[in-house]
């Protein structure tokens, strides 16, 4: 049985990494801290988790996770680089569901995230835990960076068409929506049920922190690309929809047909990728609960452009589930341990 303590566990992601974690046969929560719920039940925080979670909320000391195998921080950016060495020295595995170890360049982290690093030696150590590109490298893993929500959709929604050189690379234009919820639990004006139903609204136009993870990873692919990122709030609660443009390289003829096949060729086996067929349109609510992501793959003829659409739970897939299947490649556990949810419809 593998024991892990999860640090912050009062907002969406920490609950929703509980919420997984509760359904998993090989893994036993021994500790959940909350600086702000210290002594209360997880169940009376989270009434969903009322008989299956019965600790109580506790202090975030080193003490605390002594006995735990992996901790998962589910915190705030710029927490977890203030423990995270002194658990690695402790034999401890760390999984930061936040962006302290995303990005590679640390006077670009600093640049994008407002502070000093506070340990800028881990950054080397780091793995990014997107599993369909790194999956054995993640296996072997101490450190995991997870991805961000956006990045996880943009990402595997691009990824086909760079490595094969279908797309100019610097053409990329992410426009992508999500709910409410990736804004996290605390109280803010703008995400008050009533500033956000019936309305949309772009944010962080001139620059997003999403922004310089994406184009790192998309980097490694091809050095020259670039994009274009404008997110948007939409008045729901749970999601994430990246449509994606480029301008095609290539095939000409037949190029609806050979695009599929090359996306489903690029998947086939990846356990939370469904390439869906030519021309189809992926709805945020059928991967809702579910730590899938549904990509499909759009030629447009007159413009000589790529539309791909992907969609995931920017919770799940975009956070906890795919930070749950990061620990099972980790402890060589079946990739998909604790992930079988389906989404739920309607």
């Amino acid at each position: 049985m593998i024991k892990v303590g999860i640090v912050g566990g009062t907002g969406y992601t920490g609950v929703e990494l509980i919420r997984i974690i509760a359904n998993h046969r090989e893994v036993e929560i021994k500790v959940i801290t909350s600086r702000s719920n210290a002594g209360t039940l997880v169940s009376d925080v989270y009434p969903n988790l009322r008989g299956r979670i019965n600790l109580a909320f506790s202090e975030p000391t080193l003490e605390a996770y002594k006995n735990c195998d992996l901790v998962f921080f589910a915190t705030p950016n710029a927490t977890a680089m203030f423990l995270a060495q002194a658990l690695l020295d402790s034999g401890t595995k760390v999984i930061d569901l936040a962006a302290d170890f995303r990005i590679k360049d640390v006077e670009l982290w600093q640049k994008w995230y407002g502070e000093k690093h506070a340990c800028p030696d881990l950054l080397s150590q780091a793995v990014y835990g997107l599993p369909e590109i790194n999956r054995e490298a993640i296996r072997s893993a101490n450190l995991v960076a997870n991805p961000g929500c956006y990045p996880t959709s943009v990402i595997l929604g691009l990824l086909p068409l760079l490595k094969n050189g279908l797309i100019e690379p610097s053409s990329i234009i992410a426009d992508c929506k999500s709910g409410a919820s990736g804004a996290g639990r605390n109280a803010n004006v703008a995400t008050l049920f009533s500033e956000v139903t019936e309305s949309v609204k772009a944010y962080g136009t001139a620059g997003h922190r999403h922004l310089p993870e994406i184009r790192q990873i998309l980097q490694t692919v091809n050095a020259n690309s670039n994009l274009v990122f404008s997110p948007h709030l939409m008045p729901m609660i749970r999601g994430i929809h990246s449509t994606l443009y480029a301008d095609a390289i290539g095939f000409g003829d037949d190029c609806t047909n050979r695009t599929q096949q090359i996306f489903e060729d690029a998947y086939k086996g990846e356990p939370f990728v469904d390439v869906l067929p030519a021309g189809s349109h992926p709805e945020t609510r059928s991967v809702k609960g579910s730590n899938m992501c549904r990509i499909a793959i759009h030629y447009l003829e007159e413009s000589n452009k790529y539309v791909i659409l992907s969609v995931i739970d920017n919770l799940v897939k975009g956070a906890a589930g795919q930070a749950v299947q990061n620990m099972n490649l980790m402890f060589g556990l079946e990739e998909d341990a604790g992930l079988q949810s389906l989404g739920m419809m309607p």
